[in-house]
């Protein structure tokens, strides 16, 4: 029994993916384990293992082509087994559920009714929807599925557990005020929801004829002619991530940046003292990005700094504080930014921390970041020193309360005792969220992450 290839949901937030190469072709035999296709989630590039053993009968969607998630894009069967497209063509939907607003009564969520399945018939479901049956104690024999050949996807339990339409507000309230049945209506919103599209088309095609005939006939406009030396290209999946989180995060969080500056002397020192060191030890180089990281990292952990190492959650109703450090250092590619993430900082040593950064910093280069390594930052930093780069107001990397951004050195002249001197001043500048920390603690922060900088044999201690 053929069964399909989904483009797997590998974040929270990932809503579709493009497929980069199949490492399969159709009619190669496949192992389960072995690697079929890698694509494109948000900003990392994930391979896709087999999960089952077979034949490769037939691709769906192929190179460069972009997927909703749970969407087939592949079956896997036996030599000659026949497949049904048509049966499974459209993907398949997990649950999600809008509230609706406050004024609006709930929409009645219609009965899914159980399938009967014959004794002794096997189940065909994926892994994920098998653990979600476990998780949600439903009877999996039960839940009818909505994949080729009847197969049970997650959602298909979601769905069987609590069966509510997907409905937005809006149209929820068209459709009680118009008597229009939502088991009739077939959304076209994302993984199924009803938009208030649909129930105007549910009013148009309930129309008299007479009524259609009488209606204007919009007529398509011309293709718009460009101008000369003009190109028209698509987003990258990478590009629309980085555009929804930066847009989210600009609008969302009321910031302001405090600017300082580092004497840079004792720390270029304190590098080149433990440079080979750590190179013999790990076998790689510390840079100042890692003394900086490490350096932030001790000064998070002090109880006067935690609101600087803290999130707000529910509705920006409450905040998440965090007794540990997951340091998000920001990695610049040829297409676009992602920011993996040192797990458990505030454990580490220098070498430590230098293995660990380099670790994910190389992944992220070539593309082979896991979801969970973009994840769960709680601080982070962004680096255009390299660059030349004399001062910038980062963008804070949502739901972290500031992110610090590292400016260049420059040999700058400077009063010391008195006279004037030549020393390395390297511009600093923290972006903070005025929700939750205010001008006063942001500068307090500073003033103790520069004291560690400029005093940096405290970090080893």
């Amino acid at each position: 029994m053929a069964i399909e290839v989904i483009m797997p949901k590998l974040g929270v937030d990932m809503q579709e993916g493009e497929i980069i190469e199949w490492k399969k072709a159709e009619g190669d035999e496949v192992k389960e384990g072995d690697i079929l296709l890698e694509i494109m989630s948000d900003k990392t590039n994930m391979e896709i293992e087999a999960e089952e053993s077979g034949v490769l009968l037939k691709i769906v969607k192929g190179d460069g082509e972009v997927v909703p998630v749970t969407e087939t894009i592949a079956y896997i069967g036996q030599v000659g087994e026949s497949i049904d497209v048509a049966a499974s063509a459209a993907p398949a939907t997990e649950a999600v559920v809008e509230a609706p607003a406050a004024q609006e009564a709930p929409v009645a969520a219609p009965a899914i009714a159980p399938v009967e399945r014959q004794e002794g018939e096997k189940v065909r479901a994926t892994p994920a929807a098998r653990k979600a049956a476990r998780d949600l104690n439903v009877d999996l024999n039960a839940v009818p599925g909505t994949g080729a050949k009847g197969r049970v996807h997650k959602s298909d339990v979601e769905d069987f557990k609590d069966a509510a339409p997907k409905v937005s507000p809006l149209a929820g309230k068209m459709a009680r005020d118009l008597g229009i049945d939502l088991t009739t209506v077939k959304g076209s919103g994302f993984r199924g929801k009803i938009m208030r599209e649909d129930i105007l088309a549910v009013l148009a095609a309930n129309q008299p004829e007479e009524a259609k005939a009488a209606a204007p006939v919009k007529e398509e406009a011309p293709a718009k002619e460009l101008p000369e030396g003009v190109e028209i290209i698509k987003m990258s999946a990478m590009r629309k991530a980085i555009s929804k989180g930066m847009t989210h995060s600009y609008l969302t969080a009321p910031t302001f940046t405090l600017n300082y500056d580092i004497d840079m002397t004792n720390l270029m020192a304190l590098r080149k003292q433990v440079l080979e060191p750590i190179m013999n030890k790990t076998g790689l180089k510390v840079t100042f990005t890692d003394l900086i990281g490490l350096a932030v990292t001790r000064t998070l952990m002090k109880e006067e700094h935690r609101y600087l190492n803290a999130s707000l959650i529910n509705d920006a109703q409450e905040i998440e504080l965090h007794k540990f450090v997951n340091m998000g250092i920001a990695v610049g590619l040829d297409d676009g930014l992602v920011v993996p993430v040192v797990h458990g900082a505030d454990k580490m040593s220098l070498s430590e921390f230098v293995v660990a950064s380099k670790d994910v910093i190389k992944k992220a280069q070539s593309g082979k970041l896991k979801a969970a390594e973009m994840s769960g930052s709680t601080f982070s930093i962004t680096n255009l020193g390299m660059f030349g780069t004399k001062t910038f107001n980062p963008i804070i990397n949502q739901p972290n309360s500031a992110i610090l951004g590292v400016a260049a050195t420059v040999q700058t002249p400077v009063v010391v005792d008195g006279e004037i001197v030549i020393r390395p001043i390297m511009a600093m500048c923290l972006t903070i969220d005025h929700r939750l920390v205010d001008g006063m603690n942001g500068a307090k922060f500073m003033v103790d992450l520069k004291h560690l900088l400029e005093n940096p044999l405290e970090l080893l201690i």
